[in-house]
């Protein structure tokens, strides 16, 4: 009980959540490739890659980041 508790109230789902361009990911587990025209982030199950223009890190925490520039594409890995 006290673990399906837990799991309510702690969210660990990853998450991805474009904006205009920004695009926020929750719950990664680290950051492979940072360059102005590509972002790598390792998740549990694969791989997300933000390609662009003047992509950059805008807010980094633990397990949030913020990503903002031109974003021409998404993929999931």
């Amino acid at each position: 009980m006290f673990k399906e508790i837990r799991n309510y109230i702690v969210d660990n789902e990853f998450r991805v959540t474009l904006y205009k361009n920004k695009i926020n990911i929750i719950n990664y587990k680290d950051i492979v490739t940072i360059e102005k025209s590509r972002i790598s982030i390792k998740h549990e199950e694969g791989m997300v890659i933000i390609k662009g223009k003047d992509l950059a890190l805008k807010k980094l925490l633990d397990d949030e980041i913020l990503i903002s520039g031109i974003i021409n594409s998404v993929e999931l890995e």
